[in-house]
Parts: structure tokens; C-alpha cells; sequence
């Protein structure tokens, strides 16, 4: 199950993925990462604002924007320098504040 966050349409909000935890092997990088939200398609659905280097195995994500009572899956994936891929995502309800 993914972690939810609840976030306000007007609200530009960073949300983070710490890979060093559980995922990176000892001295492995990230070098490639990439974030995409699901569903998409409607104005003002939630959107990337920037994606800021990744830094000590954490990735991060400024969003902004989103319906009120929609909920999104937002998705990062990232490959390593030792070939692995993997993808984790959370769950961002945008209700007004």
C-alpha cells in the first residue's frame, strides 16, 4: 500500500522517496529518476512543478495544482548504477483547506 498525503489545490507541496532505506545496495547511486502522475488529462489535474537532483538516495517532487475530491498517484522511477529499475508511488488527495 502506498503512503497517502492530503494536499490543497492551491498548495505547492514537495512530497520524497527515500530509496537509501530499504532499496539501494551499499554504495549504489541513482542515476536516472523520473516522476509521473496518474490520472491526467483534465485542466488544473495535478501537475510537476520541478524535480530537484537526487540526493543521498532521496528523490523529490514539487507538484501543485489538483481537483478538489480527486485523488492522484504520483509515481517515481529511478535506475542505479548497478542496472536495477524500480518504481514506488504515493497517493495525494487534494481537498481544500
Amino acid at each position: 500500500m502506498s503512503a497517502q498525503f492530503l494536499k490543497d489545490p492551491d498548495a505547492v507541496l514537495d512530497y520524497a522517496i527515500d530509496w537509501s532505506v530499504s532499496y539501494l545496495l551499499s554504495a549504489e547511486q541513482i542515476t536516472a529518476s523520473s516522476w509521473f502522475i496518474l490520472p491526467q488529462g483534465a485542466v488544473n489535474d495535478l501537475a510537476i512543478d520541478t524535480m530537484p537532483p537526487v540526493v543521498s538516495g532521496v528523490a523529490t517532487v514539487f507538484v501543485s495544482d489538483g481537483i478538489a475530491g480527486k485523488s492522484y498517484q504520483l509515481t517515481n522511477r529511478i535506475t542505479t548504477d548497478q542496472g536495477r529499475t524500480d518504481e514506488r508511488s504515493i497517493t495525494i488527495r487534494v481537498e481544500e483547506k
